[in-house]
């Protein structure tokens, strides 16, 4: 299965900051060897994939860093050019994991999943939206394909939400904790609020109970799995308390479902705010790697092409 990531994901925060960059590098040399995976460097996006999705007078702000006050505080990152072409790198590793599971089964970027950001506006971490980047640029060449974003993020995906609230070839799914960030939801095709500190027992029956059917209904070409580490019972923000073998279990349900249904699936890291640093990076890590194995058992040596609309 084939992987990207980048040392310039990692971007330079001020100490203290509750960011986690160093997840990126830590996953990506945890993975380092895992049988059946691959890593390759991400590309960066070029401006004119940015500007399928986001505003010319947003991202003329992040490069030159002029943001107002509020603005600055509800994203949450340093604006100016550095930000911009670390962001625009992330979301080149989307466009890479897409047409490698489109074309093997399943792929993954090292980061993404970044579902704040709307389309004039950053949030909560979130500077560009990778997967409304890389629908809208798909959908210029097959404008007839069906996407299905399975969000499992702690947070509600609201920036992929409103990008596609109009867009009926689009389904949003997300599952997450109901009283908890973004504090204002923009609403989805499905969202499944869950109380705070929900356990392992009920998401996992909630997800079960309620993906499938949409999945199946919808019928998708293909499948954006934002994944998330911060469903962890440590995790600073998330509010969830599911544990490791939770994760494991969540993992094997989605694989499944989207193998079921035969449809390619890219897949991202989404957020993840562990009190120890390194057990983020572990959480991603071993979903990537569970999805390794699975690609092995069930997509190697099988291209995976969709079909023509």
């Amino acid at each position: 299965m084939r992987c990207f990531t980048h040392p310039d994901y990692v971007f330079p925060l001020p100490v203290r900051h509750p960011f986690p960059m160093d997840k990126f590098w830590r996953s990506a040399a945890m993975l380092e060897g895992t049988a059946h995976l691959s890593i390759e460097d991400s590309v960066p996006a070029t401006e004119a994939d940015l500007r399928r999705v986001h505003t010319a007078g947003y991202l003329e702000k992040i490069h030159r860093g002029h943001l107002e006050r509020t603005e600055a505080v509800k994203l949450g990152l340093p604006a100016g050019a550095g930000l911009l072409a670390r962001s625009a790198l992330e979301v080149g590793g989307t466009l890479q994991a897409t047409e490698a599971a489109q074309a093997e089964g399943l792929a993954c970027n090292l980061a993404g999943g970044t579902h704040h950001a709307f389309a004039d506006r950053g949030l909560g971490y979130c500077v560009l939206n990778d997967v409304a980047i890389a629908i809208r640029r798909w959908q210029t060449s097959a404008p007839n394909l069906r996407f299905f974003i399975v969000d499992t993020d702690a947070h509600q995906g609201n920036g992929t939400h409103g990008i596609f609230a109009a867009d009926e070839r689009v389904f949003t799914y997300s599952i997450h904790v109901g009283k908890n960030y973004p504090a204002v939801k923009t609403p989805g095709r499905l969202d499944v609020p869950l109380p705070r500190y929900v356990n392992g027992t009920d998401f996992l029956e909630q997800l079960e109970s309620t993906l499938p059917e949409a999945f199946g209904e919808f019928r998708p070409d293909f499948c954006f799995w934002i994944t998330g580490a911060d469903l962890h019972h440590n995790d600073r923000f998330g509010q969830m308390g599911l544990d490791d073998a939770d994760f494991a279990v969540r993992d094997q349900f989605v694989l499944e479902l989207v193998t079921r249904h035969q449809v390619p699936t890219a897949v991202l890291y989404g957020g993840g705010y562990n009190r120890d640093r390194v057990h983020t990076a572990r959480l991603h890590a071993e979903t990537v790697r569970r999805c390794a194995a699975y690609w092995h058992q069930h997509y190697a040596e099988k291209p995976t092409m969709l079909p023509a609309r």
